[in-house]
């Protein structure tokens, strides 16, 4: 008799790291190809808005990647931990490119690449999801969560240069993406977590 063991992770987990590794896999096909046809370049917003997506598989360095990709690989155990249901994968969806539209709001920032604002985003729909729908010691982990990305935010100095440069990088870094990352998730999760509110039976096939 043959003995295995079946690993599977719960259907909503499973959702969730697909979406990390769409995000994964993408910036490893892009990376080093045509960065310009597909980074995000405020010009080119509404004539070519593909960039809202494509933007974050582009990175300027090794470095840079293998960095975002670690990141890609921690969101994605954040999300395992969490338990997270399927709608936390479809509201960190949508916060992906609605990270890279709120860069509108620097028009300075001519190009930028990368997934750190996604993953930031991905971040705060966890977060959002203890705080609003965890039980008590579940919600405190939440509030925890979105404390440090507050700080984090506050020390990275998001209203100075467009592109400023960090030690142990080797490329600039746009302390806006984050901002708008973790803005665009949080309100990616809690518009979806009101919709299931209205539709409740939908909430139940996860």
């Amino acid at each position: 008799m043959a003995l295995g063991v079946r690993l599977t992770l719960p259907r909503g987990a499973a959702w969730w790291c697909g979406v990390a590794a769409l995000l994964a896999v993408g910036a490893l096909l892009a990376h080093g190809r045509l960065s310009d046809a597909i980074d995000w370049q405020p010009a080119l917003a509404w004539t070519q808005p593909w960039r809202l997506w494509s933007a974050a598989w582009v990175h300027f360095s090794d470095l840079h990647l293998q960095a975002n990709l670690a990141g890609a690989l921690l969101v994605a155990l954040l999300g395992i931990a969490a338990d997270v249901p399927m709608r936390a994968a479809m509201a960190w969806l949508v916060a992906w490119p609605l990270t890279q539209l709120g860069l509108l709001a620097q028009p300075a920032l001519a190009h930028f690449g990368g997934l750190s604002g996604v993953l930031h985003a991905g971040v705060a729909v966890v977060a959002a999801l203890l705080i609003i729908e965890g039980p008590r010691r579940r919600r405190w982990l939440g509030v925890a969560l979105l404390a440090g990305l507050a700080i984090k935010l506050l020390t990275e100095t998001p209203w100075g240069a467009p592109v400023q440069q960090r030690d142990g990088l080797d490329v600039a870094v746009a302390p806006l993406s984050h901002v708008t990352g973790v803005v665009s998730g949080l309100v990616a999760c809690t518009l979806l977590l009101g919709m299931q509110r209205l539709h409740p039976a939908a909430a139940a096939h996860e």
